[in-house]
């Protein structure tokens, strides 16, 4: 019984960790262009190298 609470404890922390991440990304503006990069893949970069 007495892992329970041990592994409960652990799972509040990495919870906290998770969150904290989270957070701070948003924070850092790492969600902002959304639309950007998957369009930026479609654009050919061979034309330049001409």
């Amino acid at each position: 019984m007495s892992v329970l609470y041990i592994m409960l404890g652990i799972a509040i922390v990495l919870l906290g960790v998770a969150l904290s991440a989270f957070f701070w990304a948003v924070h850092r503006g790492q969600y902002d262009d959304m639309d950007t990069p998957p369009h930026r893949m479609l654009f050919d970069d061979d034309a330049d190298k001409t």
